[in-house]
C-alpha cells in the first residue's frame, strides 16, 4: 500500500510563542550562531514553507527558539487511495450506435 506523506512548517507559530514577530528580529539571532542569511532569505524562511533546509539553519533555529525540529516541522502520513485496475470487462455498447456517429458531409455546387 502506498503512503502519502507531507509536512507543515510551523516556524512562525514557534516564533510567536517566543515573542519574535518579524523576520528582521531573527536575522541578528541567526548571525550570532554563524548563519549569515539576508533579510529576504529569512523572510522567505519565516513566511513560506521550505522544501530544502540546511541542518545548520535548523539547529540554529532550534537553539534560538529552545525547541526541537519536531516543534518546527509537523509531519503527516496517510494511506493513498489505491487505484483500481481494469478487470477486462468492457461496457456494453450503446443501443443506438448509428445515431452517435457523424454523418458524411455533402458538398453542393454553388448555385
Amino acid at each position: 500500500m502506498k503512503r502519502k506523506v507531507g509536512y507543515t512548517w510551523r516556524l512562525r507559530e514557534v516564533m510567536a510563542k517566543h515573542r519574535i514577530f518579524t523576520a528582521t528580529e531573527l536575522v541578528p539571532l541567526l548571525r550570532e550562531r554563524g548563519i549569515d542569511l539576508s533579510a529576504s532569505q529569512v523572510h522567505r524562511l519565516v513566511s513560506g514553507t521550505p522544501e530544502r533546509l540546511s541542518l545548520q539553519v535548523m539547529a540554529a533555529l532550534c537553539d534560538i527558539l529552545s525547541c526541537t525540529p519536531a516543534d518546527l516541522v509537523a509531519t503527516t502520513a496517510e494511506n493513498a487511495g489505491v487505484r483500481k485496475t481494469a478487470t477486462g470487462d468492457l461496457p456494453a455498447p450503446p443501443a443506438n450506435v448509428a445515431k452517435l456517429r457523424p454523418r458524411a458531409a455533402r458538398i453542393l455546387p454553388d448555385a
